[in-house]
């Protein structure tokens, strides 16, 4: 079992950026590939990016490639969403999920983290 916890969400004005991280427990942690998504209020959960498992690969939802990285780090169990040029379509609750495959698909990802908050303001 992975469990999966995130933080670093808050409040930052438009053009700013915040670093959210996803620290994961289980000795398969390295065995899995990690991604991010956000859902907002009245809308349905969306993907934001995934990473594989060794970190060689990542992949972007075309809403915020180019804006933000998300990076791993197994030595650590943790994973990374570093976000920046904010924007107030952003704000929402990113969620990190570990899937034992890169995927863009929610439905397929076997473990979630309770979400963090994220809010953008104008």
């Amino acid at each position: 079992q992975v469990q999966l916890v995130e933080s670093g969400g808050g409040l930052v004005q438009a053009g700013g950026s915040l670093r959210l991280s996803c620290a994961a427990s289980g000795r398969t942690f390295s065995s899995y590939a990690m991604g991010w998504f956000r859902q907002a209020p009245g809308k349905e959960r969306e993907f934001v990016a995934v990473i594989t498992s060794g970190g060689g690969s990542t992949l972007y939802a075309d809403s915020v490639k180019g804006r933000f990285t998300i990076s791993r780090d197994n030595a650590r169990n943790t994973v990374y969403l570093q976000m920046g040029s904010l924007k107030p379509e952003d704000t929402a609750i990113y969620y990190c999920a570990a899937s034992r495959a890169a995927t863009v698909l929610a439905s397929l990802y076997n473990y979630w983290g309770q979400g963090t908050q994220v809010s953008i303001s104008s």
